[in-house]
């Protein structure tokens, strides 16, 4: 019998940011591009398989940015913010062609407001009272961050105790060496920061570095269908 007795709401995900997470379960953060480089960036994540990217605001320009990525890539791709810290900065996000809003914390206002705009939410949790909140209130994945706090060991209880179609993203120290620990614990996918892209660095070391994750991320996938 199916029941929505684990979660506080029905569970009502944002379809084309699941297709994109389903596609490639890997988040690529962008923090410190400019717009003037971010399509040549997002070019490389796109070629080597990522299909959802974040800018996050506390980077030079980030909404001109966010536009940028919007126009060079293909629809499919989910381009969005991160570290969005006010809730008045979601319609700022979506006026830029923003699609997915993501978060260091979790406050519950401004998940109701992205989802109220049509946007997916990532907020970052660091508790189950933090997560179940997060999901009361419409979040599509949760962030859980700082993934080097939290580690494998918190991501198996919680797997324990939220729902499997609830996807958790570690956030936060993550490389492709540490992600089948976090996978086996049961993990869904990642956020990549530094490990991913830092800035100044070029588009080539970024595609280098995306081929490395989304290689990583097949082998996980390959043992596990073995």
């Amino acid at each position: 019998m199916h029941t929505e007795f684990d979660l506080p709401k029905p569970y009502r995900p944002h379809a084309k940011f699941i297709a994109a997470f389903e596609s490639c379960p890997l988040i690529a953060i962008l923090r410190g591009v400019t717009p003037d480089e971010a399509a040549d960036h997002g070019q490389a994540l796109y070629d080597a398989g990522f299909r959802i990217v974040e800018v996050p605001l506390n980077s030079p320009d980030p909404l001109a940015s966010i536009s940028a990525l919007r126009q060079a890539l293909p629809r499919e791709v989910i381009v969005g913010a991160g570290t969005v810290l006010r809730p008045e900065f979601v319609e700022e996000v979506a006026r830029a062609g923003g699609e997915l809003i993501v978060m260091p914390h979790g406050d519950t206002q401004i998940v109701r407001t992205a989802k109220e705009a049509g946007l997916a939410c990532a907020p970052g949790v660091a508790t189950p009272t933090e997560a179940f909140a997060a999901l009361a209130s419409g979040a599509d994945v949760l962030k859980m961050f700082p993934a080097e706090q939290l580690g494998a060991v918190v991501v198996k209880a919680w797997r324990a105790v939220i729902a499997k179609r609830v996807p958790l993203v570690p956030v936060g120290g993550v490389t492709p060496e540490n992600m089948s620990a976090l996978v086996a614990a049961g993990a869904n996918g990642f956020g990549l920061g530094s490990a991913l892209y830092r800035p100044g660095q070029d588009a080539a070391l970024t595609a280098e570095h995306a081929r490395a994750f989304v290689a990583a991320w097949r082998k996980i996938e390959q043992a596990r269908q073995s």
